[in-house]
């Protein structure tokens, strides 16, 4: 047990030094994925009659979440991948794709 407490208390001071952006879109994907794991419940509970309108909402959420991790990995200062590239380029591109992804989905729900 005390191993267990040693990596958390780790994992809580590396994270703390992450920049508080990055903090945010953390918590948004835990957003995303409850989210996703609540139509994953209600499906299994209530049913799939609307087979599509529950495809579109969790691939939806799965969508939006890998945008996100792309997002997240675009501002992060640590990642010397996207040193080039500024943050609001970032930002733009992913409301551009996340335009793009809601539309197609709302089409898909139909």
């Amino acid at each position: 047990m005390d191993a267990l407490n040693d990596i958390l208390r780790s994992f809580r001071g590396e994270y703390n030094k992450t920049p508080v952006k990055i903090q945010v879109l953390d918590c948004f994907l835990v957003y995303a994925v409850f989210t996703g794991l609540v139509q994953v419940a209600h499906l299994l509970l209530v049913g799939s009659f609307p087979f599509n309108s529950f495809l579109a909402g969790f691939l939806s959420c799965v969508a939006f979440c890998v945008l996100t991790v792309c997002l997240r990995m675009q501002i992060d200062p640590s990642n010397a991948d996207f040193k080039g590239m500024s943050p609001e380029r970032a930002f733009a591109d992913y409301v551009l794709c996340n335009g793009l992804l809601h539309l197609v989905i709302w089409n898909f729900m139909g």
